[in-house]
């Protein structure tokens, strides 16, 4: 989804969706349903909020949504100008009742087929509209950012860049500031000052992900596609479990035609499930008899199942045994894996397997097999595990992306 602010981070950048589509920093295509041809009102209207200039366009689309009431594009248009024209107005009150109505328009939108990037943003609002984001427990600079937040939805950069750097000056760690002033920057199309503040950002607090998403966006105008894969996967260590960190990516393997290698381990293969201490072991009635993966995924279950015996406990002496861990899963996935490759049969069966447990054993040789576990097999328990892992081993995650799931762009005349 490219340069996507989600509403911890308030979304008021256009930019930072547009470049999901295009390589100009002022531009967003319409979505599928755009019906309005050679209307004035519609060309001003886009002309205005290419430019970022939302507030002065709301007016129009909303004009534009009651004479083509049909029209897709239009009402996402006239949604997400309303939510950025939230973000002017001084009362709390009214700017969350704005974002309300917003998130109103956007259903509407919805039902008549709209499923942008753009659209899912706005779908995501409280019902309510929801409180403002607060950038700074201090006042002064909450205010600061909001007044700078309101400049930049009306499409004055200038005034928008002092408000960042005043902020800046009072609080020189104030992430959101100096990503912001990157953002200003970027829609400028001045990328290399942009990935100046973007890496800034990064310095101030390199587990958030958005600099380095917008950091490689930046990256991709400028026709750097390598260094910006570079910069998208780090976005997804830095926070992978945030549906936006991979946005860039996606996009980014849209543009260049390429697919992620994201092994997915059949859902409900194995299961194991603990009620009252007792355990039941539960094989996916979908695999018959004489599947070459059913007496691995029966190692697999007994695993999870043996991760409760006295021995493991000790062998892992400090690890939760209330939720499913990832240290459980690897443990389980291990056996699995010896299962295999200790059945004599095993280089005649292997090409009868499942393209993914094929692509299991290769990640496990290749020693990635936490990593895996972490973003292929996460669930809520596994999740909690990761900042501890991520602060270790940083690096190998990275890898894992960058060598096995993440294609890189063939070279020319391949």
């Amino acid at each position: 989804m490219g340069f996507v602010r989600g509403f911890v981070t308030p979304i008021v950048h256009l930019f930072s969706l547009v470049f999901l589509f295009t390589f100009c920093a002022a531009q967003t295509p319409a979505p599928s349903g755009k019906k309005i041809e050679n209307d004035p009102t519609d060309q001003r209207a886009e002309e205005l909020y290419k430019q970022g200039k939302f507030v002065d366009a709301l007016p129009l689309f909303e004009a534009l949504s009651a004479d083509y009431p049909s029209d897709v594009a239009v009402r996402e248009r006239w949604a997400w100008c309303l939510f950025q024209y939230a973000g002017t107005l001084p009362e709390p009150e009214k700017r969350k009742s704005a974002r309300a109505r917003a998130r109103k328009i956007a259903i509407e939108a919805n039902k008549l087929g709209d499923n942008s990037q753009i659209l899912q943003l706005l779908l995501e609002l409280p019902e309510d509209g929801g409180e403002d984001v607060k950038f700074s427990d201090r006042r002064e600079i909450d205010d600061a950012m909001k007044k700078a937040e309101g400049d930049f939805s009306r499409g004055d950069l200038e005034k928008a860049r002092e408000g960042y750097l005043r902020v800046l000056l009072m609080d020189p760690n104030n992430y959101d500031a100096a990503l912001f002033t990157g953002d200003v920057y970027f829609k400028e199309h001045v990328q290399g000052a942009a990935g100046e503040w973007y890496a800034r950002a990064i310095q101030i607090d390199p587990n958030r992900e958005t600099a380095y998403r917008y950091w490689g966006d930046s990256l991709a105008a400028l026709g750097k596609e390598e260094e910006a894969r570079s910069k998208y996967i780090e976005a997804i260590v830095a926070d992978p479990y945030r549906r936006r960190s991979w946005t860039g990516l996606e996009n980014w393997v849209n543009r260049n035609k390429l697919t992620l290698n994201y092994v997915k381990l059949k859902d409900g293969s194995a299961v194991s499930v603990k009620e009252n201490k007792n355990v039941t072991l539960t094989i996916d009635n979908s695999l018959k008899e004489d599947d070459p993966d059913i007496t691995a995924w029966v190692a697999y279950v007994i695993g999870r199942s043996s991760w409760q015996t006295e021995a493991t406990k000790k062998e892992f002496p400090n690890i939760p045994r209330d939720r499913h861990t990832m240290q459980e899963e690897v443990f389980a996935l291990n056996l699995m894996i010896t299962i295999i490759k200790e059945d004599k049969d095993y280089k005649k069966t292997l090409p009868k397997r499942s393209p993914a447990i094929q692509a299991l054993l290769k990640i496990q040789e290749a020693g990635f097999l936490e990593p895996f576990v972490l973003l292929n097999r996460a669930d809520d328990g596994i999740t909690q595990d990761y900042v501890a892992y991520r602060d270790k081993n940083r690096e190998l995650i990275r890898r894992y992306l960058d060598e096995y799931v993440v294609p890189k762009i063939p070279a020319a005349g391949h």
